[in-house]
């Protein structure tokens, strides 16, 4: 029987408050798994015989975490603390199911995550979880595994992203009879095992393995909607292109922040390399700024480059709605953007992200196809970049992003060199403004205030006043308007008759 090293932080500390108390305790789940596989473990679960929460709250109190009851009941709570080197940790305290460890163990989701260790260190693995780790495989400890908890179905191919591993074929069978079962599931759990796989690089495998194992129609059924939905015979379909949008920008993001390891082996849109070279060239400079930028945390532990990801699966989804042919054979999506926009803002909605989360993607999406058209047209001037700024907010440099990607998957071999070159071009462009010229093209600051405008033009507060501070805004951006007296002169010739 194999022996656990086990790590003196935060082991040392439950060893303690256990023997003090008097309960017998066993770290279980993908604690074990993840130690045997040399990662790092960021949340520890602690199967106890007897009083949990009170072992949960001695370990709380003993190392300055915030103690949670998760369920009195069914005695379980949660520990939040910081680690030494910073990071947040989670401790999970709860009794164990059905009486015994081993009948404990029998009741989880896989055999992987169905291994114990006790207090001296030994591995206890009555379902052969060593095995299927080594062997890199998920296998359910069960055929009710997944109708006992249907959020399984999804954690297992989140699993697979993770680990790199694969699901067996019998488990595979169990998860496609019971894929249906999670329409009745917790939006919030959906929602967790959803961005916790996207998160993981090579995200477009993680949604296609959904769509292999029958998952994707029911937890996003506005995506499986777009298979088989062509603008032309001898065209991929929008399923995809989307799947493709997703890989390639991973692969954008990774190309201009040099970081190969936020993408998956290999990008999908075939493009010539010199695509790539002149993106890094391009927008190289900005790699700094651009991570800050994505990783602003959003909401919970949820960032910028996640959400981009969740506009990059969203961004046509407005075609399934939108599709018409004219006259000729054409067919035409018009309006796809406004109204993806609007279908992936009722999406994000009712998995439970919150306001901000679903305004940020919505915006995205709505805005993705304003970059390749500010290309396509004349000379980019301050005032069309101020403009670009104020409908799209911070979330201009996130659509831009989606708007090289999304370009690169459309174009593939038959990229023009000539139109990838102007699309660059504008793109460094906007991105200079945003990083190093906010406060002048971006968000101006304005000679004067409103309080100013209502005593020179005898205003009376109100939507005129708002209006005027735009116009403003948009002459200074545009370098019209510098001096306090060129405002207020402006503003003259401009006030409405009252």
């Amino acid at each position: 029987m194999r022996t656990i090293r086990l790590p003196e932080w935060p082991w040392r500390v439950v060893r303690r408050e256990a023997e003090r108390l008097d309960v017998t305790y066993w770290l279980v789940g993908g604690a074990v798994r993840d130690l045997l596989l040399g990662r790092t473990v960021h949340d520890w679960d602690f199967a106890v015989d007897r009083d949990a929460m009170a072992l949960a709250r001695a370990v709380g109190d003993a190392l300055g975490g915030a103690f949670f009851p998760l369920d009195e009941e069914r005695g379980t709570a949660r520990v939040v603390l910081n680690a030494e080197a910073g990071a947040s940790v989670a401790l999970d305290f709860a009794l164990l199911r059905g009486g015994s460890l081993d009948a404990d163990l029998v009741e989880r989701d896989f055999t992987v995550n169905a291994m114990a260790v006790g207090e001296a260190g030994m591995l206890l693995d009555p379902l052969g979880g060593r095995v299927d780790l080594e062997a890199g495989r998920i296998r359910a400890t069960s055929e009710d595994a997944f109708r006992d908890d249907p959020v399984r179905v999804l954690r297992a191919v989140r699993l697979e992203s993770e680990l790199g591993f694969t699901a067996e074929p019998q488990t595979e069978s169990w998860i496609e009879r019971d894929a249906p079962l999670l329409v009745g599931s917790a939006a919030e759990r959906l929602r967790d095992e959803l961005t916790r796989g996207l998160a993981v690089s090579g995200a477009a495998d993680f949604v296609r393995r959904l769509d292999e194992l029958s998952l994707l129609i029911h937890l996003l059924p506005e995506v499986n909607a777009l298979k088989g939905l062509t603008r032309a015979p001898s065209r991929p379909d929008v399923w995809r292109h989307t799947m493709v949008s997703l890989d390639t920008l991973e692969h954008v993001i990774a190309t201009v922040v040099g970081k190969p390891s936020l993408a998956g082996p290999h990008p999908s849109a075939d493009v010539p390399p010199s695509a790539w070279e002149g993106l890094a060239r391009r927008l190289g400079r900005f790699a700094g700024a651009l991570q800050s930028h994505l990783s602003v945390t959003m909401s919970a532990d949820r960032d910028r480059w996640l959400l981009l990801k969740l506009a990059a699966l969203f961004h046509d989804i407005g075609k399934s709605r939108t599709r018409s042919v004219g006259d000729e054979g054409q067919v035409h999506f018009y309006g796809h953007a406004s109204t993806g926009g609007r279908l992936a803002d009722a999406r994000m909605r009712a998995l439970r992200f919150s306001r901000g989360e679903a305004t940020h993607v919505r915006a995205i999406v709505e805005a993705h196809s304003r970059p390749a058209r500010l290309a396509r047209g004349e000379t980019v001037t301050r005032r069309t970049i101020y403009r670009y700024f104020r409908d799209t907010g911070d979330a201009g440099v996130d659509t831009l992003l989606l708007g090289l990607a999304d370009r690169l998957a459309a174009w593939g071999s038959d990229l023009e060199a000539a139109r990838w070159c102007s699309l660059l071009e504008v793109a460094e462009l906007l991105l200079h403004h945003f990083f190093e010229r906010r406060q002048t093209t971006v968000t101006p600051e304005l000679p004067v205030d409103g309080h100013d405008l209502m005593q020179a033009l005898d205003l009376e507060p109100g939507p005129e006043v708002g209006r005027l501070l735009a116009l403003l805004r948009e002459a200074v951006a545009a370098g019209e308007v510098e001096t306090e007296e060129e405002a207020l002169q402006l503003a003259r010739e401009s006030a409405r008759p009252s």
